[in-house]
């Protein structure tokens, strides 16, 4: 009996939902009749997009209230309303899902109230006839059965009415793509210039300075060669060890472009390096990346770069930031892409910047990492609640 009675009051609220959906459609087509009319000749056209923005909201509550019935739920495809009012009020007329919802705003109203108004005499019937527990028991012979069917009439209109077009549902697509590259463009800009930043900042500080002094020895010694050639040679000596010093200089700051290790052992091996070096217990697991001869499977290399420096700095914060003693890393082949997991046991809170774990340095580690691998087109997971672990998640599309 219950379960009877719950059933028909989900059935019942599902129906009254709609019936107050289907009243506010009603009272909002008398507001799109007064923007339209009114505030087009008193206010002007800007108030239009937040009009249609309203009527998306409210098919949005209707897609909302379908999904939670069916299970199943119901796509939208719109054309975002950007740029000024004059943009903005050509999109929003020109947006094929305007008119859809207008339809299904008018539509609903109609047939919204309609099932509600067959549903009330049914449960009323169901209730009240041979008494108060029989009606029960006919509630479950009869009126349940065509109040669902009602509520699924409900959402299956809905569903027809507020289902974009392929066409619609492709141009929303990509609309969400373009939109989505323009970010990811934006975060590879600023990690090319930071990187810029950083590699004039080593120059400068460090080879510029180093070929300054060396300039300055061998002028010291070409003026004293001729009058006190055993100081003219200690100079050239000094000159040589200052020559050597800016040629590793040179070597770290070209390192930090493109790794020579990635070039001579493969990612596998260069990752392994990595961990032997990170001050942390490091286990390196890998799948897929060589073949059946042990020989490297190689990504292109710009991947190799974006996944070897993920995982240096994943592990340098780590052992920063986390204070953990150990840490994993897999690296995996599936189909077209290249995965990289990275886990620390620390402290964990590492989207909360610095002091959490993996790649939490100061707030930029994680930072520095999405746009590295946003500019490739991949993804980065991070889950890292306080008390850990700490695991971040890369996936870079290539082909092998």
């Amino acid at each position: 009996m219950k379960e009877t009675a719950g059933a028909a009051g989900r059935a019942m609220a599902q129906l009254g939902k709609a019936a107050g959906l289907a009243i506010a459609s009603y009272l909002f087509a008398a507001l799109i009749l007064f923007t339209a009319v009114v505030t087009l000749l008193v206010v002007g056209a800007a108030v239009l997009p937040e009009t249609v923005l309203l009527l998306r909201r409210t098919a949005g509550l209707k897609r909302r209230l379908v999904a939670d019935w069916s299970g199943v739920p119901v796509p939208e495809a719109y054309a975002p309303l950007t740029g000024g009012v004059r943009a903005r009020v050509r999109t929003a007329l020109d947006d094929p899902g305007t008119w859809r919802d207008l339809r299904w705003l008018t539509a609903h109203f109609v047939y919204g109230c309609a099932l509600m108004y067959v549903a009330i005499p049914l449960c009323i019937l169901g209730l009240l006839v041979d008494g108060f527990w029989c009606g029960l028991l006919r509630q479950r012979a009869v009126a349940l059965p065509l109040l669902d069917r009602l509520a699924d009439l409900d959402a299956a209109w809905s569903r027809a009415l507020l289902l974009p077009s392929p066409k619609a549902q492709r141009n929303a697509d990509l609309a969400e793509r373009v939109e989505e590259l323009t970010l990811t463009r934006a975060g590879a800009v600023a990690a090319h210039g930071a990187e810029l930043r950083r590699i004039e900042r080593d120059l400068h500080d460090g080879t510029q300075a180093r070929l300054v002094a060396l300039s300055m020895r061998v002028g010291l010694a070409r003026r004293a060669y001729d009058k006190d050639p055993v100081a003219a040679r200690k100079l050239l000596d000094d000159a040589q060890e200052q020559a050597e010093e800016a040629l590793t200089e040179l070597r770290h700051v070209v390192r930090g472009i493109h790794p020579p290790i990635l070039t001579d052992r493969g990612l596998l091996g260069a990752v392994r390096a990595l961990a032997a070096g990170s001050g942390l217990d490091v286990t390196v697991t890998a799948r897929g990346v060589e073949d059946a001869a042990g020989q490297a499977v190689r990504a292109p290399a710009a991947v190799e770069a974006a996944a070897y420096f993920v995982v240096a700095e994943a592990l340098t914060n780590a052992a920063k930031h986390s204070g953990a003693d150990r840490a994993t890393v897999e690296l995996f082949r599936e189909g077209g892409v290249l995965g990289i997991a990275v886990r620390d046991e620390g402290r964990g809170g590492a989207e909360g910047g610095a002091g959490g774990g993996t790649g939490a340095g100061g707030g930029t580690g994680l930072l520095g990492m999405r746009r590295r691998v946003a500019a490739l087109d991949g993804t980065l997971t991070v889950t890292s609640p306080t008390g850990g672990p700490t695991v971040i998640e890369v996936e870079l599309p290539c082909a092998w």
